[in-house]
């Protein structure tokens, strides 16, 4: 076997090992090289989750989003989301990195967008959902122990406001509006908020628009197209 045939070989190896371990695709050899991250399952935070339950570690996904941001390599990012909510914290932080990469983001919902996956979808500079998919809105939960003093009210109510003022923030919808449907009744089981379907979310301003895997990547192409053609003109200068 050739050195070049053997390297090629090692290198698919250390992709696949990277794609079972991270949930990621890096530098696709499309017209642009860009990474693909997914999101799937509960963010899982500061408590391990139990090994069968799928989850995204926020310790993986930061670091990536560091190396994304500086490697020259990359030219954008695009995040593939199908989360059932999960650790807010933890949640939180990734979609407060993401919002802040100066790279092109384009995320792009598929299934569900659970709670704190909302400020994860929002969070890109431009947001697709597939029709299919739904957004899930309701108010910050805790499944632990409770101290049942007005300290915890308050503290659960500023939680939910900087919830509500990231998604408001890099989204279309209004804070008011959001509140109603956080707080919406008669739509879920045992339960206060509101399910929206692709279209929905679209009409409500959460989402930019429909859309699946194509539209997603060509509007990635574009962002990075239009981002060289700045950079070229402030560099002309």
């Amino acid at each position: 076997m050739s050195k070049k045939k053997e390297n090629e070989e090692n290198d698919m190896l250390l992709d696949s090992e990277l794609m079972l371990e991270t949930a990621s695709v890096e530098c696709t050899s499309g017209r642009y090289p860009i990474h693909c991250l997914t999101i799937v399952g509960q963010i899982e935070g500061h408590t391990e989750l139990p090994s069968s339950t799928k989850s995204t570690k926020y310790e993986h996904v930061i670091p990536q989003l560091v190396a994304i941001e500086e490697d020259p390599d990359i030219s954008g990012l695009l995040i593939i989301l199908n989360t059932v909510g999960g650790d807010v914290e933890a949640g939180l932080a990734i979609a407060e990195l993401i919002a802040g990469m100066k790279k092109p983001t384009v995320s792009l919902v598929l299934g569900g967008g659970h709670s704190i996956g909302i400020p994860l979808a929002v969070s890109a500079k431009h947001s697709f959902i597939v029709s299919t998919a739904t957004m899930t809105v309701h108010p910050v939960r805790h499944s632990g122990t409770l101290l049942g003093v007005p300290q915890t009210m308050r503290h659960f109510d500023r939680m939910q406001e900087r919830i509500t003022g990231f998604i408001c923030e890099h989204s279309g919808i209004d804070k008011k509006r959001f509140s109603k449907l956080l707080l919406k009744n008669g739509e879920l089981v045992m339960d206060v908020g509101t399910v929206l379907d692709g279209e929905q979310a679209v009409d409500e301003g959460l989402i930019d628009e429909i859309g699946s895997l194509g539209e997603a990547i060509e509007c990635l192409y574009r962002m990075i197209s239009e981002n060289k053609a700045n950079e070229r003109d402030v560099n002309g200068r």
